[in-house]
């Protein structure tokens, strides 16, 4: 198949109907060569109906507003390809992510319905070919000899080989436009199994931080119910030695038995997230038990590039532009529909009484050249080629309103990142000027300056304190793995499959 062919007009018009069809027989094998190497040159140089793609421009900024005080990125600094994950230097975490490209189930659905992208280009490129079927006749007819007129009765068997071949020569581009619409489709249905692959891994890592951030809670109250326990004993020997009444030592007593249910609880929240891991990962959660650990200090500095290379770097961006160049196709095949059809029928077989031998004195072969006009259709060609432009146009939306939604998710992350990174200096703040509140309130409560009530709120203070602080190192987190997802992950255009390789036309084998 020729790789490029010049657009036909769209306004050409037939000033006279073309014949229905002609028919060339045996006889006239000299007089058909011409016309067989006039059709192959017609084939191989026709041209395609309907506009070549060109890709609309998209909404880019030129930086982005939340991007002040990020250095942008440069090649050095992007992510790696794929492992982007890799970033945050936990090796547990990458053993899981690597797993989610083996494993899990939608990214499986979505590969599979890539290698179905894949055939149904195959099934497109069958068009440029001719459809040839054969089959083996035997006929026996018995005349008897009042038939004959001659007394004798005949019987004669016939074995009659034939091959038939049928072929819709592709001169206006209709099949050629068709394959390009396939081979784009592909190239979206692998964006899609890239976006699916990105998609899971994020999910698998805001749940890997989740079960950290809920491991490092338990740790931290489990740290403070040692804390509490030692108020207790200094509230129980100040009760022994009568300075204090009961009422202190139930009220530190509870405050101990209230932190150890809030440990024991977080435990719901790790293993939620352990189970949704294991389901990410392709396996069911009763085989995934995966040792504790703690969400690590600060998330690692994520590199942010241009708005402008967003576009070549999310793959949903790169399916919703793909799908305009399978629906600009779609124009050229409905505007090839307009033109008429060319089709070349033949046949060739052999005749005779017995199976062998093949010899050429009892050939026989037919060919029949057909063009064919559709001159009223009550307006179908027309319909089928408005609503095919409707379609691209469609998607010029969804494609530009993917754009600005990818803008508003880096965006999104960006804030979120700076604000929390803000918010969280003020909680170790908070943090330090609560412990040492908590210490001068002790030592008053010793000195018996103070009630064990002004304790109390200061210890709880300062754990709201440092649950707070913890809840925004998660969310840190999070935005994290937002705003690599929404910067692409490692991927770009580039990874995606060539147009003209999967449009090339395979090697053809015969049939078993």
């Amino acid at each position: 198949m020729p790789a490029r062919f010049k657009p036909c007009d769209e306004e050409l018009v037939f000033e006279k109907t073309p014949p229905s069809h002609f028919e060339v027989r045996p006889g006239f094998a000299a007089k058909i060569r011409p016309a067989l190497a006039l059709l192959a040159g017609v084939s191989l140089t026709a041209c395609t109906s309907g506009p070549d793609y060109v890709p609309p421009a998209a909404p880019a900024p030129a930086q982005f507003k939340e991007s002040k005080g990020w250095k942008i990125a440069k090649p050095i600094d992007t992510l790696d390809r794929g492992a982007w994950w890799s970033v945050y230097k936990d090796p547990r975490l990458s053993s899981l992510m690597s797993q989610v490209e083996i494993s899990n189930q939608t990214v499986t659905a979505a590969a599979a319905a890539y290698e179905q992208a894949r055939a149904l280009i195959r099934e497109a490129q069958a068009g440029y070919f001719p459809t040839v079927t054969n089959s083996y006749n035997i006929t026996g007819t018995h005349e008897g000899g009042a038939v004959t007129g001659t007394g004798t009765s005949t019987t004669r068997v016939t074995f009659n080989p034939v091959a038939n071949a049928t072929w819709e020569i592709d001169v206006w581009g209709r099949v050629r436009r068709t394959v390009e619409s396939d081979a784009a489709a592909a190239q979206v249905s692998a964006a899609d199994l890239q976006n699916a692959k990105l998609s899971a891994q994020a999910t698998l890592a805001s749940a890997y931080f989740n079960m950290r951030a809920a491991e490092s809670l338990k740790t931290l109250l489990d740290k403070t119910v040692v804390e509490y326990k030692k108020t207790l004993e200094i509230v129980r020997n100040q009760y022994a030695a009568g300075t204090v009444s009961q009422a202190d030592v139930v009220t530190a007593e509870t405050q101990v038995l209230n932190t150890q249910a809030a440990s024991i609880a977080t435990d719901v929240t790790r293993a939620l997230n352990e189970h949704a891991i294991a389901v990410l990962i392709g396996k069911p959660p009763a085989d995934l038990t995966l040792a504790r650990g703690a969400l690590a200090y600060t998330p690692p500095h994520i590199p942010v590039t241009v708005p402008s290379a967003l576009l070549e770097r999310r793959p949903d961006i790169a399916a919703a532009e793909r799908t305009l160049q399978e629906e600009n196709a779609l124009i050229g095949v409905a505007v090839a529909n307009f033109y008429p059809t060319v089709n070349l029928t033949g046949m060739f077989g052999f005749a005779g009484a017995t199976p062998l031998p093949i010899t050429a004195a009892n050939e026989a072969w037919t060919l029949v050249g057909s063009v064919t006009q559709t001159v009223f259709d009550g307006g179908l060609r027309s319909a089928q080629l408005a609503a095919a432009k409707a379609a691209y146009e469609q998607n010029v939306a969804t494609y530009r309103q993917t754009v600005l939604t990818s803008f508003e998710q880096v965006e999104d992350a960006l804030a979120s990142i700076r604000i929390l990174t803000q918010e969280l200096r003020k909680w170790e703040e908070a943090i330090k000027q609560a412990r040492l509140a908590v210490e001068v309130y002790l030592n008053q409560y010793r000195a018996g300056t103070v009630s064990f009530t002004t304790v109390v709120v200061a210890e709880a203070t300062l754990l709201a304190d440092e649950e707070s602080g913890l809840a925004v190192r998660q969310s840190l987190f999070i935005a994290s793995v937002s705003l690599i997802e929404a910067l692409g992950g490692g991927w770009d255009t580039s990874l995606l499959p060539s147009l003209d390789g999967l449009s090339t036309v395979p090697t053809l084998t015969p049939p078993l």
